[in-house]
């Protein structure tokens, strides 16, 4: 078996949400997931192929194309693992959404009545920890810095990711996509505040940064910085920033 990227992507259900696996020592070694889709048995089962063990559970937001399949990734993470009964795998998220993880078919919407509900029998996490903005979450060896950027929902973070050798990676959820951004139509949604969280947070940020989104293909903020025409619109061209 031939060593995972630092980043494996997973593009799962209905709605192809993205489940990103970080596992910077490749196959055998630790990983944190970001988002965790109603096809939970998917990602258990390449966690297991791969002889990974999960340590975190990172949430960029509570809509149930991203959270519906947390309950049971979390419950069976360590299946078959010699120390199985370790300590339970810490799922993050902000405050904002957490509603929507412990009652993901009442704030759902349309895409709930859509569920395995047998997954969802399974009780919620055990370790749920809140998120600030700015606040900083280990696992793996890594250490990723929460950035509250609410508009596609009031509890939306992104996931600022710097590892020596490599350009940095922002796990962007469903705020910004390769040349779109995220609803703003559906409840705790406002296009006003997720461009103020898009000025503040995001393209304060160098072009190198790679974009791993909650649905499509990655893309970089220099990219979506000169092409994006949500951007354009909104901001017009801005110049790269210095490198920090």
């Amino acid at each position: 078996m031939t060593d995972l990227p630092v980043v494996q992507g997973l593009r799962l259900w209905l709605a192809g949400t993205n489940a990103w696996i970080v596992a910077p020592a490749g196959a055998g070694g630790e990983c944190v997931l970001v988002d965790a889709p109603p096809e939970p048995r998917v990602i258990l089962h390449r966690l297991r192929e791969s002889g990974l063990r999960l340590v975190a559970l990172l949430t960029t937001h509570g809509h149930v194309d991203h959270v519906g399949g947390i309950g049971e990734v979390v419950a069976h993470a360590h299946d078959g693992m010699a120390d199985a009964a370790a300590a339970p795998v810490p799922v993050h998220l902000h405050d904002g959404d957490r509603h929507m993880l412990l009652d993901p078919v009442g704030t759902g919407g349309t895409l709930a009545q859509m569920l395995d509900m047998e997954n969802l029998r399974i009780p919620p996490p055990e370790l749920v920890f809140g998120l600030d903005d700015g606040q900083q979450v280990s696992g793996a060896g890594m250490t990723f810095t929460a950035l509250h950027t609410p508009g596609h929902t009031q509890g939306s973070v992104c996931f600022l990711l710097r590892m020596e050798g490599q350009a940095p990676m922002l796990f962007s959820g469903d705020h910004l996509f390769a040349g779109s951004i995220g609803r703003t139509d559906l409840p705790g949604g406002s296009y006003e505040q997720l461009m103020a969280s898009m000025a503040e947070k995001i393209l304060p940020l160098t072009d190198e940064v790679v974009v791993f989104p909650g649905h499509g293909a990655t893309t970089t903020v220099g990219h979506e910085r000169r092409t994006n025409p949500f951007l354009l619109r909104e901001f017009g061209a801005r110049e790269r920033p210095e490198p920090s």
